[in-house]
């Protein structure tokens, strides 16, 4: 993601500003939004789809889309004049075609570091928790198979002294190899750009330039980069093949970080131990044969679900809304709204 760095004004308007949200949040924060503007609240929380962006889009000064509403240049030359900013619920803007938005001169803001530590949690949570067979061990007795303690039961893999192998060292990554070293993980990590010494030190974070020895050498994999044209199966079949086969995949990022196809096929050969997935490639289908694999936890993203960090969230929200609207350069701005 480029951020361009050069000051835009924002859009002094008179009156209320014309906001729309595309999907339910907080109670709280919607009803601060509609206490501040003329709010356009999506009461249903169904997707509106991409006629229902366009025709939101036509009638607001502001729209508030999230992850799920991919707004490409076509829509937003469809939008008119009226459209002035795009104030994202969440720090991934990948769904939003920057370049055309730019174009087009519209403000576009988001919500870093909002989700970050709640992400993590979840994160450090899997890598926990799929090695320790924690998925398995609860369907074992919800499904009444349970016969009771043994000693060659159930058995996992430990986790200190293993190697957490990080890609993608921001915010939710750092977070992670912060809790990690809590627990005895020997952290490395691959960037595009290496971390300073005194934050490796911090972190007790070993930089690894070759992203393929990582993969090959790590117990635990875990993702933690943006999605895009770049990433898209960053983890692909000959990733896969050349991982322990005592290792184990984490993704809380996105889904199409990894082949999916390639990833079901090293599960069911035994090739990797086993996988926590929060995302998917086709979100919100969940392939099957996921589902069914007993060493496979699966959940439908909650990296970012929590009420505090969705409260946080909307509050950024308003306050980019309200600093463009007063005619100041939002404090989340990621694309200007000059060519």
């Amino acid at each position: 993601m480029t951020v361009v760095t050069e000051t835009a004004p924002g859009r002094r308007l008179p009156g209320r500003p014309r906001v729309h949200v595309t999907r339910r949040l907080l109670p709280s924060v919607e009803a601060r939004m509609s206490e501040l503007f003329d709010v356009v609240l999506n009461t249903d929380d169904r997707p509106l789809g991409r006629e229902g962006l366009v025709g939101a889009m036509r009638d607001s000064d502001v729209i508030v889309p999230t992850v799920t509403d991919r707004i490409d240049g076509a829509m937003l030359a469809e939008a008119g004049d009226r459209l002035g900013m795009i104030a994202n619920f969440g720090a991934g803007i990948e769904h939003i075609d920057l370049a055309a938005a730019r174009r087009r001169k519209i403000i576009v803001t988001n919500t870093p570091g909002v989700f970050t530590d709640d992400t993590a949690d979840l994160a450090m949570m899997l890598i926990l928790s799929v090695p320790r067979r924690l998925g398995e061990g609860s369907r074992l007795i919800r499904d009444g198979h349970w016969t009771g303690w043994a000693p060659s039961a159930m058995l996992g893999r430990c986790i200190g002294g293993k190697r957490l192998g990080i890609v993608g060292m921001g915010r939710i990554g750092q977070a992670v190899a912060h809790r990690a070293r809590a627990f005895g993980l020997d952290v490395v990590y691959h960037n595009r750009q290496r971390l300073p010494p005194s934050v490796e030190n911090m972190f007790g974070a070993a930089y690894e330039p070759d992203l393929e020895k990582l993969i090959a050498e790590a117990d635990i994999l875990t993702l933690h980069c943006p999605s895009g044209p770049e990433t898209r199966h960053l983890l692909n079949s000959a990733r896969l093949a050349e991982m322990k086969p005592t290792a184990y995949i984490i993704n809380t990022a996105r889904g199409d970080l990894i082949d999916e196809e390639a990833l079901i096929a090293a599960l069911q050969q035994g090739a990797i131990a086993g996988a926590g997935l929060d995302v998917f490639a086709s979100e919100p289908a969940v392939d099957d044969r996921l589902i069914d694999l007993p060493n496979v936890i699966t959940l439908p993203h909650l990296g970012s679900a929590t009420v505090e960090g969705r409260e946080h969230a909307g509050e950024k929200i308003i306050a980019n809304i309200r600093f463009w609207v007063d005619g100041h350069r939002p404090p989340d701005q990621v694309l200007t709204g000059w060519v």
